[in-house]
């Protein structure tokens, strides 16, 4: 019922933020009537305000359509390689009519993203993308908002989850003979799974796994959302926050934990903080700096737009991850595409290289809970296992942001192609410099210098990154396309 309510009132309330947006700018257009009275700037802005704080945020797209590769543009093309009910795997394919660098593209890592079924969409990672996509070859999990998936596509499961991201790297090693992983947050336990399932049935593993801010052990250094799941019981998250969804939805019927009760958690945590930015994003408009008010809409733009998850999924992942740690308890079996229970071990793992990053001032995943995955992979040798906490970083910034592209991003590059076959690397500029041993990549030496703190505000509007403007095609464009070769 919650949920007919809550459309209910979306549905009554987004005629007035559209009056909203317009009333905003006949107020702001400096050649109309309405512009030129005293207070027009400052009604302009309460009008945007409301528009903002009223307005439906659909799912944002990735909008990267070119790189900078040492100094030359590469194209990115989007697309979907593999289409699941409850994910697409996604392409950023690159062009180049280059012939040196197009060599260079050629002899790149490929990279699986697997981003976070959390509450967001996987755009949060569009920093991520963007930066990777210069040294590598990058594919990412694009996971569908429940509520758009029909009841005739059946339920998702955690362990669907864990067979989707088996199936995806099973597809790039057949493609290009092997792969690395990236994880970041919530995945990090699921891909985990996933690769130590394919180690113990014999099948090659991924090259390396890189695991970025995620709940291994959650027992650990338990955060505000690690307490929340312990302190409530399955049935309450069961009988609290799982609704079905409304018969306006292709998914009508699905039982789901509803994207507006993740986004007011997720504001719930710091209310403050968010009151702050929108005053301040008030504040800009009325001096006329619409710069700093840009920025402020791209992050919540992103921030603002979530998804609804399936509620066999969400309810496992609370009593799997958070509340009876079977993976490291060692209890964990996971059903797999035949319908057959395995136990995760991840000590089985033997070929696979681990790489673990932690932020600091990380509030939702606390300090050792990702480290803890080289307590649980000791198949693994030491020498092929490194840890890196990034000073002054939270959780957003370990794999977006400026900590993320000055700190966090060298490390992990340097060690996917320290574990990247000698044959490939040698054909890329970045993997010429790599070192060839994790011992040779400290942490400490591989990091720039830690970035000085800024103030709050300052690090509200450093969060999000710019989303590419949409290319618009041209005669002279598609021409061009066509003698570029891809990547």
């Amino acid at each position: 019922m919650l949920y007919q309510i809550y459309e209910t009132q979306r549905s009554v309330m987004e005629p007035f933020a559209d009056l909203a947006e317009v009333a905003s700018r006949l107020y702001s257009n400096p050649l109309l009537p309405l512009a030129q009275f005293p207070l027009a700037q400052r009604i302009s802005a309460g009008y945007d305000l409301m528009h903002r704080l009223g307005k439906d945020y659909e799912k944002p797209v990735f909008g990267i359509h070119k790189v900078d590769v040492d100094g030359v543009d590469i194209a990115i093309h989007e697309r979907v390689e593999i289409d699941k009910p409850f994910c697409e795997l996604r392409r950023f394919k690159r062009f180049s009519d280059n012939t040196e660098t197009l060599a260079t593209l050629k002899g790149q890592p490929v990279v699986l993203i697997v981003a976070p079924l959390s509450g967001h969409y996987a755009t949060l990672l569009r920093d991520t993308v963007r930066s990777m996509l210069k040294d590598h070859k990058v594919y990412i999990t694009d996971w569908k908002n429940a509520r758009l998936v029909p009841l005739s596509e059946g339920d998702f499961h955690l362990d669907d989850y864990v067979n989707y991201i088996q199936e995806f790297i099973r597809y790039l090693q057949k493609g290009y003979g092997n792969c690395h992983v990236m994880s970041v947050c919530q995945p990090t336990v699921p891909v985990l799974a996933a690769v130590s399932l394919m180690a113990s049935r014999g099948e090659t593993t991924p090259l390396s796994m890189t695991m970025m801010g995620g709940p291994i052990d959650a027992s650990k250094s338990p955060t505000s959302v690690n307490n929340l799941a312990t302190e409530r019981s399955h049935s309450w998250f069961e009988n609290n926050v799982i609704y079905r969804v409304p018969d306006s939805f292709p998914g009508a019927g699905r039982r789901v934990y509803p994207g507006f009760l993740q986004h007011s958690g997720f504001v719930a945590m710091n209310p403050g903080h968010h009151a702050t930015s929108h005053y301040d994003y008030f504040q800009d408009l009325i001096k006329g700096d619409n710069s700093s008010a840009e920025i402020h809409r791209q992050f919540y733009d992103e921030y603002n737009a979530v998804l609804d998850m399936d509620a066999h999924y969400y309810l496992e992942t609370i009593e799997t991850v958070f509340q009876d740690f079977k993976l490291v308890n060692g209890t964990w079996d996971v059903k797999n595409e035949k319908g057959q229970l395995e136990r995760v071990r991840p000590q089985d793992i033997t070929h696979t290289a681990l790489l673990t990053v932690e932020g600091e001032l990380d509030d939702i995943s606390g300090s050792g809970q990702t480290k803890a995955a080289h307590d649980l992979c000791t198949g693994i040798p030491k020498t092929h296992q490194m840890h890196y906490e990034a000073k002054g970083a939270g959780h957003y910034g370990i794999f977006s942001g400026r900590r993320w592209r000055e700190m966090v991003c060298p490390v992990v590059k340097s060690f996917i192609h320290a574990h990247q076959p000698a044959a490939e690397a040698l054909t890329s500029t970045s993997a010429a410099a790599a070192p060839q041993d994790v011992k040779a990549v400290p942490a400490k030496a591989l990091a720039p210098k830690p970035v000085a703190k800024r103030s709050t505000k300052a690090a509200v509007k450093a969060k999000p990154t710019p989303a590419a403007p949409a290319a618009t095609k041209t005669p002279s464009t598609a021409v061009a396309r066509k003698t570029r070769q891809p990547v």
